[in-house]
C-alpha cells in the first residue's frame, strides 16, 4: 500500500471512530437527561437505589455507574434521601398525625407556649399572607409547639423529630423568613439539605411562602452553580448541600458565616447516612456566631442522630413524637399454602374471582418477580401499576399518584412503597413474598409497614401472605410470634371460604 493510501485509510478510520464516539455520547445524553436542566446549566439523575449515571452537559463528561442486575428486597430498601424526596412529591396536604408531641424545654421553669392559629404568632403581614396562600389554615401538631419556640426572643435552639407531611419545612422556613432583615443584602439564614433534590424542594417552600415578600432573595449552594471567585452573595437566604456550603463559607468566601442568624440542618438522619456530610456540617456550624439560632430536624432519633444533634445544637429545646405503635387490630391476616410461583399466581386469581377488591397492593421480593407478576395480571385484564427501585423518584411519584386517583386498581411493588403512602381505597395487601432481611430472617418492621397500608382511616383491612416452602412457613410463624397475632390459613380453592373473609 502506498504511503498516501495508508494515510487516507488512517484518516477514514479516525473519522469513523469519532463518529461512533459522538453517537455513543449523544445517545447517552438523550437517554439520561430526560428531566432537562433545573434552574442551572447541568443535568442530574434523580436518586435510584442503583448508583446513578450523571451527564454534565456543560463539560461534556460522561460518568458511568455500575449497573446492578437483580436486586433482592433488602438491597432494594430505599436510601433515606430518595424516600424523603418521594414523600415530599406525593404529599398534597398535611398528615393528620395521632402521635403525641413531647416537649423537653431547655429551661423547665419557663412557661410552655403553644398556638392554635397563625395570627397568635404576630407574623409580618406579608408572611401571614404567604402562609394562607399555601393552604395552611391552622398550625399542625408539630407547628403548634415548634413555632413559638423558633420565633421567641431571644432566639432559642431546637432539635425536633418530625416525619414528612407534618408541616416541618414550612415551620423552619417561617422562622428563617421572620428573622431576615430585607434591607441587609447578604446571607443571614443558612439551610443544609442532604441532596440537591431535597434542597430544591425546600427552596420551593421558601419561594411560595415568601412570594408576598419580593425583597427577600434565595440562593442555591449546590454543585454546578458556578460563581466568580471573590464574588459576594447578596441573597439573604442560602440553601444547599454541606460540601458546597462549606466551600462557599471557607475556601471561596462567598458567604460570611459570622453574619448568619439562623442555621437549619434538615433531614439529619439522611445527612449522617451520607459519607462526609456529618463532618462538613459540624465544620460549618463551628464557623457560625455564638448567638446564631440552630434548628435541627430528623424523622428518626436513633443514637447516631442524637450524638450528631448534640454536637451541632447547643442548649436545645427538644420536641419528640411519642412513638405510637401501628396496630394490627383492624387487619385480618391470612396465609395461603402454595408450592411455587405459578400456584401463588393461581391463588391470587382465585381471590380476585371470589371477592370484590377496591384497590390492592402486592409486595414482591425482587424486581424480576414484580415485573413478571404485573405482566401476568395485565394479561388477566387487571389495571396494574408497577413500582420498583430503578425508577426515578419523580416517575415513582407519578405512578403512586395515578394509583391514588384510582386509574390503576392493583399496585405491584418491591419494598420501595412500604412506608408513608396512604391510599384510602386500599382494602387488601398481599405479600406475594414474605419480607426477610439480608440474613434470611423475618423483617418484622417491614411486614408491619406493608400490611399497615390497609386497615387505615378507621376501616377494616385484609392481609394475605403467600407461603411456598418450609422456610417461608418458618418466617410466617416467627412473624406471628413477634406480633402475638394469629395468622389464619386460607384455602383459595374453596370459593365459599374466600367469600367469608371479605365479610
Amino acid at each position: 500500500m502506498k504511503p498516501e493510501q495508508s494515510y487516507a485509510v488512517k484518516v477514514l478510520l479516525n473519522w469513523l471512530t469519532a463518529l461512533i464516539l459522538f453517537f455513543h455520547i449523544t445517545v447517552k445524553i438523550n437517554l439520561l437527561c430526560v428531566n432537562g436542566p433545573v434552574q442551572m446549566n447541568f443535568c442530574l439523575g434523580l436518586f435510584e437505589t442503583a448508583p446513578v449515571t450523571a451527564v454534565c452537559l456543560n463539560v461534556g463528561a460522561v460518568v458511568k455507574a455500575d449497573d446492578n442486575a437483580e436486586k433482592t428486597e433488602d438491597e432494594e430498601k430505599e436510601d433515606r434521601a430518595a424516600q424523603s424526596l418521594l414523600n415530599k412529591l406525593i404529599r398534597s396536604n398535611l398528615v393528620d398525625t395521632t402521635n403525641q408531641v413531647e416537649v423537653l424545654q431547655r429551661d423547665p421553669t419557663s412557661p410552655l407556649y403553644s398556638v392554635k392559629s397563625f395570627e397568635e404568632l404576630r407574623l409580618k403581614p406579608q408572611l401571614l399572607q404567604g402562609v394562607y396562600a399555601m393552604g395552611f389554615n391552622r398550625p399542625s401538631k408539630i407547628q403548634e409547639n415548634a413555632l413559638p419556640m423558633m420565633l421567641a426572643e431571644p432566639p432559642q435552639n431546637l432539635i425536633a423529630q418530625s416525619q414528612s407531611g407534618t408541616g416541618k419545612t414550612a415551620a423552619f422556613v417561617l422562622a428563617m423568613l421572620s428573622r431576615v432583615e430585607p434591607g441587609n443584602r447578604y446571607p443571614q439564614c443558612l439551610c443544609l439539605s442532604p441532596t440537591y433534590e431535597l434542597a430544591l424542594q425546600t427552596g420551593k417552600v421558601i419561594e411560595q411562602m415568601g412570594k408576598f415578600y419580593p425583597e427577600l432573595k434565595l440562593a442555591y449552594a449546590v454543585r454546578g452553580n458556578k460563581l466568580e471567585r471573590g464574588q459576594k452573595i447578596s441573597e439573604q437566604i442560602v440553601i444547599g448541600t454541606p460540601g458546597t456550603v462549606l466551600d462557599w463559607c471557607s475556601k471561596l468566601k462567598f458567604i460570611d458565616p459570622k453574619k448568619i442568624k439562623v442555621f437549619v440542618l434538615d433531614e439529619a438522619d439522611v445527612m449522617i447516612a451520607t459519607q462526609g456530610h456529618q463532618d462538613q456540617s459540624i465544620r460549618i456550624q463551628r464557623m457560625l456566631p455564638r448567638d446564631c439560632q440552630m434548628l435541627l430536624f430528623s424523622a428518626t432519633f436513633e443514637d447516631s442522630v442524637w450524638k450528631f444533634a448534640q454536637k451541632v445544637v447547643p442548649d436545645p429545646n427538644i420536641i419528640k413524637l411519642k412513638r405510637e405503635e401501628e396496630t394490627l387490630d383492624t387487619i385480618k391476616q391470612y396465609y395461603v399454602m402454595c408450592n411455587n410461583r405459578d400456584e401463588k399466581f393461581q391463588a391470587l386469581c382465585n381471590i380476585y374471582g371470589a371477592i370484590t377488591i377496591a384497590q390492592a397492593m402486592i409486595f414482591c421480593h425482587t424486581r424480576k418477580t414484580a415485573a413478571w407478576l404485573a405482566a401476568e395480571l395485565s394479561k388477566e385484564g387487571h389495571q396494574v401499576a408497577l413500582l420498583s427501585g430503578e425508577m426515578m423518584v419523580e416517575q415513582r411519584a407519578a405512578v403512586i399518584e395515578r394509583f391514588r386517583e384510582g386509574k390503576e386498581k392493583v399496585l405491584v411493588t418491591t419494598n420501595v412503597c412500604a412506608r408513608g403512602i396512604d391510599v384510602e381505597q386500599v382494602s387488601v395487601v398481599i405479600n406475594f413474598d414474605l419480607p426477610v432481611d439480608k440474613d434470611g430472617n423475618p423483617d418484622n418492621e417491614t411486614y408491619l409497614h406493608r400490611i399497615g397500608r390497609t386497615g387505615r382511616f378507621g376501616k377494616r383491612g385484609l392481609a394475605i401472605n403467600m407461603v411456598d416452602s418450609k422456610h417461608s412457613m418458618n418466617i410466617l410463624n416467627r412473624i406471628q410470634e413477634h406480633f402475638n397475632k394469629k395468622i389464619e390459613k386460607l384455602d383459595t380453592d374453596d370459593l365459599d371460604e374466600i367469600e367469608k373473609i371479605a365479610n
